[in-house]
């Protein structure tokens, strides 16, 4: 029903109509939590919006639009009365709490700008980003480390106001943002005029996730929601009324792919299960089964615990689409999923940046390893060094072609107040995402790695997936991290950072590294083999749960 506002049409025959005729209405005046939340609301205030549970899995806590709406009119009643404004910056720590979404909802309504955070973030962490974006209030879980970290960094940071504290532990000088927020009115009266929040105003910063270099501030507006028509409806096939699940905290950019705009949009119920301490997969599990979902995401690392499981204990019998996000898809993790579970795993690829740039659609096959086609929102191509479209199979950086000129929506505004990275990747007034990729005759894009992950050995150019792929297929493997190494002959060699799998029966040591090196040299080209193989007990990553491989390049560096 909503998305008639929003899609001329709905419905298409193939890919190549999808791709060729798929369009989005922007609205004059478009802003998320008028139109969609509390648009739903006025046509149904009863109708399902969020489903919450959390580790100590007792009842489902329930919400719907009409309380969304009411719960984040109090809570921008809260803002306004500490002074936040439009254009002011608000940074939010709250995992998965119920007040994630009521707090996102209220700053969009007010016109302010949000910054989610991860909950791992240490003092210098949020040091850099209270200074960096002029942070005016936080709103934080009663978490010990967190407010730790928060404590530590505000003497450097006089202009953060107020931190506000969602629980029961306030520490003085704090605010309780559950009392504060019950004292206000459910009744909000919306801006008028200039003070209107809507379509190009700024809307959300997220900080990138820092596989190199400090993160950058990446700025939406208000029409980034729309994007995420894409992402939820024809990728994660979200269902009106259906319940959805993304496996993310909501610090980072997945949280807006997965758990609140384009679901909403489309009238999904978003599934929430706000879980402590070290992730575990049983719990997960039966957390999935418990909620009866009808769509699944999560990314690659959380899929290559699951199907360690034994998942014939779990009925999974309403789900329907089981999508995945955030790194490529080794297709031996598909395998084993499908085996399992008899669910394909259906990839999806893009960045913080903005919305799902290259997916596999419902009309297409299925290539295990591929990330599939190109989005019908985005002009995107494979370009060599020189600006040159690449022939198939000539591995090339993925860019959106003359995103400047007309930006679609979806895509980031800017890197806030860093114009040496705006030349970096926009210089031409194309969007180069620093990712690289190859296509097939049939038009399916197989990622390689970032621009900088590329290994150059002996003339070579390797990219880490795919020989990560290729040992992802051997028993003892659990995670690895691909890398260069250098090497005075061949410039660089490669290098595996492997995590053991638990229980495999395989222990470190040459008899291992040598049956791992010989696996690699059977299963792909003999020449990508690691030369170098270490075995951890984890891998580096970053908060949203990237494998960090600059980290495991400069420890090599630090370390020769």
């Amino acid at each position: 029903m909503m998305l008639k506002k929003f899609l001329p049409r709905q419905d298409f025959s193939s890919y190549e109509d999808f791709k060729a005729n798929y369009r989005v209405t922007v609205p004059p005046r478009f802003n998320f939590a008028y139109d969609i939340v509390d648009g739903w609301a006025e046509l149904d205030d009863a109708k399902p919006a969020l489903a919450w549970i959390d580790d100590r899995q007792q009842e489902i806590s329930r919400y719907s639009f009409g309380d969304m709406k009411r719960m984040s009119n109090q809570a921008a009643n809260l803002f306004k009365s500490l002074g936040i404004r439009k254009g002011d910056t608000v940074l939010l720590i709250l995992r998965q709490r119920v007040e994630v979404w009521v707090c996102l909802l209220a700053l969009h309504k007010i016109g302010a700008i949000a910054i989610p955070a991860s909950f791992q973030l240490k003092s210098k962490d949020l040091e850099y980003r209270f200074q960096a974006a002029e942070v005016k209030l936080a709103v934080i879980v009663d978490n010990p480390d967190v407010m730790e970290a928060v404590s530590s960094a505000l003497p450097a940071c006089p202009g953060v106001g107020d931190v506000m504290v969602v629980g029961n532990q306030v520490p003085a000088g704090w605010r309780d943002f559950r009392r504060e927020v019950a004292q206000h009115s459910t009744d909000w009266t919306r801006p008028e005029g200039d003070e209107y929040p809507c379509l190009h105003d700024p809307m959300l910063i997220y900080f990138s996730s820092g596989t190199s270099g400090m993160p950058k501030m990446v700025l939406h507006d208000y029409t980034y929601p729309l994007g995420h028509i894409v992402t939820a409806k024809y990728w994660q096939c979200v269902e009106d009324g259906g319940l959805h699940l993304t496996a993310v905290d909501s610090g980072w950019a997945k949280f807006g792919w997965g758990k609140i705009y384009g679901q909403w949009i489309c009238g999904a119920v978003i599934a929430a299960y706000d879980s402590e301490g070290h992730f575990r997969a049983e719990k997960l599990l039966r957390t999935m089964e418990r909620f009866r979902l009808t769509t699944f995401c999560a990314p690659p690392t959380v899929y290559r615990y699951l199907v360690k499981e034994d998942l014939g204990k779990y009925d999974f019998s309403t789900i329907h689409q089981c999508s995945i996000a955030g790194e490529p898809l080794n297709p031996e993790v598909y395998h084993q999923w499908l085996k399992k579970t008899g669910l394909r795993l259906v990839e999806g690829f893009g960045q913080t940046e903005g919305s799902v740039l290259i997916a596999n659609f419902p009309w297409m096959d299925i290539k295990p390893g591929s990330t599939g086609k190109f989005s019908p929102i985005y002009d995107l191509e494979i370009l060599d060094a020189d600006g040159r479209p690449c022939e198939d199979g000539i591995v090339g950086t993925i860019v959106v072609r003359q995103a400047r000129e007309q930006r679609p929506v979806g895509l980031f505004r800017e890197y806030h107040l860093d114009p040496a990275a705006m030349a970096a990747s926009w210089g031409d007034g194309d969007y180069r995402t620093g990712d690289m990729a190859w296509r097939d005759e049939d038009g399916y894009i197989w990622f390689v790695g970032r621009d900088d992950d590329v290994i150059k050995s002996s003339g070579y150019r390797i990219g880490p997936f795919e020989v990560e792929s290729a040992l992802m297929e051997h028993p003892a493997v659990l995670e690895c991290a691909v890398t260069a190494y250098p090497d005075a002959m061949r410039g660089e060699v490669v290098k595996a950072t492997i995590v053991l799998a638990p229980d495999s029966g395989f222990a470190p040591g040459q008899d291992l590294v040598k049956e791992l090196q010989d696996h690699v040299k059977r299963v792909t080209a003999p020449y990508k083999y690691p030369r170098i193989v270490e075995f951890v007990e984890s891998l580096p990553k970053t908060t949203s749960g990237k494998i960090r491989r600059n980290a495991i390049r400069q420890h090599d560096l630090d370390n020769r």
